[in-house]
């Protein structure tokens, strides 16, 4: 859900990120619409052996319209077209509603691909024009057998990033456990300084959060989100508490205790989260989409204003995706890791100039410009990545 900005600075900063934005995804998968309503291509085989199988997919302000709905197994590629007046967004569920991947800010007269890979079961393909509730839900059917896995380069790198994530996760635990005992102690000044190095490894992994179903909102749910009636938190309540209400800082203490839950169930989740290198390529995509359309306006820490260590955590998990994926990508394209890796080293040298210490500079001493820059800079970096899933797949 996109937050609602909290004050005329905040709308200021979100018009720069639009306007560093362009036109969204428009330009990332082959350019204009090429109409509505077309068959889906037949089905080829990959050279990792999976089927990959091309649906079209017609959508407008008040339709979402596949052109097949009954799949095979397999690695499967979207293919949007937005004849609508707004932007949309495309989103394929599972039948429990948690989302296998979606594709971000597609404007109107644009085209945009969204590679996953499916095993059989029931989905729903959703359109979300402005990104508004549930979205134009479409019902579809996959059946058959995933096809095993002929690329061992793929197999090495899902495999892999699990490790990166085990890592990671290991130690985000390791650090909120010191920064929930600070919390405890009613220690405001070493609990401010352990609030934003705690969120490092939880935002790395952030690509593939949506892996591990109702996590995310429980440990990193922000403010200006909570629907009406619903228990706020995770992180961003202590966070709240420290900058803004520190004299209640014991008495949230229990929040803390359920942070360190909430990370627990997440650790347990991961032998069995469904991650694949379709997945992967996709997350770290749409990660540095939120960064370059959200959490650029300063929407994510909105007390502690620490957004620019989870700029750089993000970055850091997205880069951690196309360094895995990479000797696939150096045999298929090329010149696609060159253009990655110029702008992954562009981006992370403009994050150094705010760096301070072992962390960063608040971002509220950043000047409208210089937030426009760093929009430029994420956006210059997705729009490439935006290949990568289908790069892999095929």
């Amino acid at each position: 859900m996109r937050p609602a900005l909290r004050s005329g600075a905040a709308f200021g900063l979100l018009a720069l990120a639009l306007t560093a934005c362009g036109s969204g995804d428009d330009g990332a998968d082959g350019g204009s619409s090429s109409g509505s309503g077309s068959a889906a291509v037949a089905s080829q085989p990959a050279p990792t052996g999976k089927v990959v199988e091309t649906v079209d997919v017609a959508a407008t302000d008040t339709t979402c319209v596949p052109a097949e709905t009954a799949l095979p197994a397999g690695v499967i590629s979207f293919k949007l077209t937005n004849n609508g007046k707004e932007p949309t967004w495309l989103y394929v569920f599972r039948a429990d509603r948690t989302v296998v991947s979606e594709r971000a800010n597609i404007a109107p007269g644009a085209t945009a691909d969204l590679v996953v890979e499916l095993p059989a079961g029931a989905y729903h393909v959703a359109c979300k024009p402005n990104h508004e509730g549930d979205g134009i839900r479409q019902d579809i059917t996959v059946s058959g057998e995933l096809a095993a896995e002929a690329d061992p380069r793929v197999t090495r790198a899902v495999d892999d990033y699990r490790a990166y994530i085990d890592e990671q996760v290991d130690d985000s635990i390791a650090k909120t456990e010191d920064f929930v005992a600070a919390v405890k102690k009613g220690d405001v000044k070493k609990a401010k300084d352990l609030y934003a190095p705690s969120r490092v490894g939880w935002e790395r992994i952030e690509p593939v959060a949506e892996a591990f179903g109702d996590v995310d909102p429980k440990v990193d749910l922000r403010e200006a989100d909570l629907e009406e009636g619903a228990e706020w938190t995770g992180w961003h309540r202590l966070e709240k508490a420290l900058w803004k209400e520190p004299g209640t800082l014991k008495k949230e203490a229990k929040y803390g205790d359920r942070l360190l839950e909430d990370l627990d169930a997440l650790k347990k989740k991961l032998p069995t989260a469904e991650i694949t290198a379709s997945s992967m390529a996709n997350g770290a995509k749409e990660l540095l989409d939120e960064v370059a359309t959200g959490k650029v306006t300063g929407e994510e820490e909105a007390f502690s204003h620490t957004d620019l260590w989870d700029f750089k955590a993000n970055v850091d998990g997205a880069q951690k995706v196309y360094q895995l994926l990479t000797p696939i990508v150096m045999e298929k394209n090329p010149a696609l890791v060159t253009t990655l890796d110029t702008e992954f080293a562009e981006l992370n040298t403009l994050l150094g100039k705010y760096a301070e210490g072992d962390g960063f500079v608040a971002y509220t001493e950043l000047s409208p410009e210089q937030v426009k820059e760093l929009a430029d800079a994420v956006n210059a970096l997705a729009e490439p990545l935006s290949g990568l899933a289908a790069v892999v797949a095929g």
